[in-house]
């Protein structure tokens, strides 16, 4: 099967600072994938490979088989690639329900389109409602998003990424800074996600990443030290080591 994202000899430099290091990386179709790795490993480097923000030195990049390595940001997200961000990036003066619509606007295509009949709007908002419904979020749905705690801002993020209707979905650290009771609840909506979706979550937080992923890839000084089931990775001398003083699982 065609993987849903797969990165062939992936290489990024700056100057003499190699920070991706020749990765082959498959994503399969609604694979549960944990992208794990030390501080300064390149995971961040890396998903802003895979979205655009970062152009390769060498390598490519496909999203459903489809060559993408050439494309700016937004065709990306237009092909299906979506992400969540580990730095809050929504309209913080906006309503909960609106940020959503938005997404869904964006990816119908309409974005910047006012003049739009007011009967496409509604059915946006209504998908809208229906997402944070399944987020359980609805009753803030006409809160202004500035007003949330801050675990609710990444559910609504959630929200927004999944009204771009992903068929590959990166969530970068989905629960940083986020309150062990509302945690919680991001953790509850991640592992309710869309069976269809593949999902790499990219995360410190070894408890999480062990209960979430089916497979799991360990990058190190910017290049795959090993990639198994989390059984693999948990027994794996080499992985240990390199966790040596930051806490490890098993």
């Amino acid at each position: 099967m065609t993987p849903a994202l797969q990165t062939i000899g992936l290489h990024k430099r700056f100057g003499a600072l190699i920070v991706a290091n020749d990765i082959n990386f498959r994503l399969e179709a609604g694979a549960r994938h944990a992208l794990i790795g030390p501080n300064g490993a390149g995971k961040t480097t890396l998903v802003n490979l895979i979205t655009g923000r970062l152009a390769p030195s060498a390598g490519r990049i496909l999203l459903g088989g489809d060559d993408i390595t050439g494309l700016p940001q937004a065709a990306r997200v237009r092909r299906g690639l979506g992400r969540t961000f580990q730095i809050n990036t929504l309209f913080r003066g906006l309503s909960v329900l609106e940020n959503v619509a938005l997404a869904i606007t964006e990816q119908a295509g309409h974005g910047g389109d006012m003049l739009r009949p007011m009967r496409a709007r509604r059915a946006e908002l209504e998908r809208g409602y229906a997402l944070l419904e399944r987020l359980g979020i609805a009753d803030d749905a006409l809160v202004p998003v500035r007003e949330l705690p801050y675990g609710r801002q990444r559910l609504v993020e959630i929200a927004i990424a999944l009204g771009l209707q992903p068929r590959v979905l990166l969530l970068d650290e989905p629960a940083a800074g986020v309150p062990s009771a509302e945690s919680a609840i991001i953790l509850d909506v991640i592992e309710q996600l869309p069976g269809h979706i593949a999902v790499l979550i990219i995360e410190h937080d070894m408890e999480l990443v062990f209960r979430f992923a089916r497979r799991i890839t360990v990058l190190v000084q910017g290049s795959v030290l090993i990639e198994g089931t989390p059984a693999e990775i948990a027994a794996d001398p080499r992985v240990r080591e390199v966790y040596l003083g930051e806490g490890h699982h098993g």
